[in-house]
C-alpha cells in the first residue's frame, strides 16, 4: 500500500482522498443535541447517505475506486494490522468516555468491522447498547487530516463533540500500512503531541481544523484563524513546519468569530489557477480578515484583506468569483448554503452543491459549464463522454440533506496526494 503523501496546491489534479459515508449514527442526533453535536439540522439520513454516494461517484469517476479511501475500511484494516496500538487506542476511548472498564476486554475481541463500526457510530448491536455518542461531523473529514507538501498534520479540534474523530484518526495515521512510515520518516506532525505543541503561557490551547487549512502552493499555506483554530494553534505548527523545511511561508487569515465562517473555506476556496471563490464582504471588504504573512526567515507583512495578499503575493492575475454573484442578500445567504465551499478535481473542474442559483451566474459569467452530478454520471455510464475531456466546469450535487449539514464538498474531502502543478 504504498502511497505517495504529497498535496503543494488546493487544484492539482486530485489524485487519493479520504471521505466518510454518513454512518448510522447521525440517525440518533435529536433537535436538542444537535447543537452540542455540531450538527446545525437532524436530518433524513437514507436520502443524505444517497447524495453522498452521487459525490462519491463523482470522485472514483475522476480519480478511479481504488483512490477513493473511507474512513471505516481505512480504520477497519489499521486495526487488523496493529494489536498494540489498537489496544491503547480502545483504553483512551473507553477512558474518555466514562464506560466501564468491562468493555475494554469486549471491544478488543471484537472482529476488527465490527469493532470500526461500533468505534464510529457508537451503537453496540449484540448487547443492543448505545456505548457512544455519535460523530456527525466525521462525514467532514477535510478537519481530520491536513497533508502540507509531503507532510501529513493530524489535527486537533477545538469542541469536545469531534475528540473521538481524533482518536480514530490518530490511530489510523499511526497504524494504517499507508501511513505508517511517515513517523519514522518525521513526516508526520501530530497537533495532539502536547511536549511539540503545549499551551501557552497564558492558557492558550492549540487547537486546528482542516477546514482552516489550504496549500495554495509550495510555498504558502493559508490558516484560517476562527472559532475553531486559535492563534496560538498557528504560531505552534508555523514554527514546526519552519523547522522542519516543510514550507516557508504561514498566512494567517483572520475571520470573524461566528458560526457562519466557521473555517477559512467557508468563505473562500480555490477553483483555477487565477480563479478563487469567495464571499465579497470578508474577502474584498476585508470585514474582520486581516492577514498575517509569517516567513521562514522570520520577516512578517500585513494585509488589510485576503484578496490584497493574494494579489500582491500569489499573482497579479487573480480573479474572484462570488458568492451569490456578490450581490446581498443573495451573497449571504449562498455563502451560508456552501456556495464558496468547492473542492478542485483538477484545474478549472470542481465540485459544489447544486442550490446556489445566483453563484451558479457567478461561474457562467466567469466563462465555466454547469453539470449536474446525476447527469455526469448517466453519460459516463452511456459512454458519451469522457471525464478526462471535462474542463471549465462546476460539477453541482444533490444536496437537499447534505447541505443541511453545514459542509460543502470542500469539507467532505481530505485530499492526501495531487498532481504537482
Amino acid at each position: 500500500m504504498d502511497t505517495l503523501i504529497n498535496v503543494s496546491s488546493e487544484i492539482g489534479r486530485l489524485k487519493k482522498v479520504i471521505v466518510h459515508r454518513p454512518d448510522t449514527g447521525i440517525s440518533r442526533i435529536t433537535p436538542k443535541r444537535s447543537e452540542e453535536l455540531l450538527f446545525d439540522d437532524i436530518v433524513h439520513l437514507p436520502l443524505m447517505q444517497k447524495e453522498h454516494d452521487v459525490f462519491t461517484q463523482v470522485l472514483k469517476l475522476f480519480l478511479g475506486s481504488d483512490n477513493v479511501l473511507e474512513t471505516s475500511e481505512l480504520l477497519r484494516q489499521a486495526l487488523i494490522e496493529d494489536e498494540e496500538s489498537k489496544s491503547e487506542m480502545i483504553d483512551m476511548i473507553v477512558d474518555y468516555e466514562e464506560l466501564p472498564s468491562s468493555l475494554k476486554k469486549s471491544l478488543k475481541a471484537m472482529p476488527a468491522k465490527n469493532l470500526a463500526s461500533v468505534l464510529i457510530n457508537g451503537y453496540y448491536p449484540e448487547e443492543d447498547y448505545i456505548l457512544f455518542d455519535p460523530i456527525p461531523n466525521f462525514i467532514f473529514t477535510r478537519d481530520i487530516a491536513v497533508t502540507v507538501n509531503d507532510h501529513l498534520i493530524i489535527t486537533k479540534a477545538a469542541k469536545e463533540a469531534r475528540f473521538r474523530e481524533n482518536y480514530l484518526t490518530r490511530f489510523i495515521m499511526h497504524a494504517h500500512p499507508m501511513f505508517r512510515d511517515l513517523r519514522p520518516q518525521n513526516r508526520l506532525i501530530n497537533l495532539n503531541n502536547v511536549d511539540l505543541f503545549p499551551p501557552s503561557r497564558k492558557a492558550e490551547m492549540v487547537s486546528l481544523e482542516g477546514g482552516d487549512a489550504m496549500i495554495i502552493n509550495e510555498d504558502y499555506l493559508l490558516i484560517g484563524c476562527s472559532e475553531r483554530t486559535s492563534a496560538h494553534g498557528i504560531y505552534s505548527l508555523s514554527e514546526v513546519l519552519f523547522d522542519k523545511g516543510a514550507i516557508t511561508n504561514v498566512v494567517k487569515v483572520n475571520i470573524p468569530n461566528d458560526r457562519s465562517y466557521m473555517h477559512l473555506d467557508t468563505i473562500f476556496t480555490q477553483i483555477n489557477h487565477h480563479h478563487f471563490v469567495g464571499f465579497k464582504p470578508l474577502i474584498l471588504e476585508g470585514l474582520g480578515s486581516s492577514v498575517e504573512v509569517m516567513r521562514k526567515n522570520g520577516s512578517t507583512a500585513i494585509y488589510g484583506s485576503l484578496s490584497e495578499f493574494l494579489r500582491k503575493e500569489i499573482s497579479g492575475k487573480i480573479e474572484f468569483i462570488w458568492s451569490g454573484d456578490g450581490e446581498t442578500p443573495y451573497q449571504e445567504r449562498e455563502q451560508w448554503t456552501d456556495g464558496c465551499n468547492l473542492v478542485a478535481l483538477k484545474p478549472g473542474v470542481a465540485v459544489t452543491y447544486d442550490r446556489n442559483p445566483h453563484t451558479e451566474k457567478a461561474f457562467q459569467k466567469a466563462g465555466y459549464s454547469i453539470l449536474h452530478a446525476t447527469d455526469l454520471l448517466k453519460k459516463a455510464e452511456k459512454g458519451t463522454l469522457n471525464v478526462n475531456n471535462i474542463e471549465k466546469t462546476i460539477i453541482t450535487l444533490p444536496s437537499n440533506e447534505l447541505s443541511r449539514a453545514r459542509g460543502g464538498s470542500h469539507c467532505m474531502t481530505c485530499p492526501i496526494e495531487r498532481e504537482q502543478l
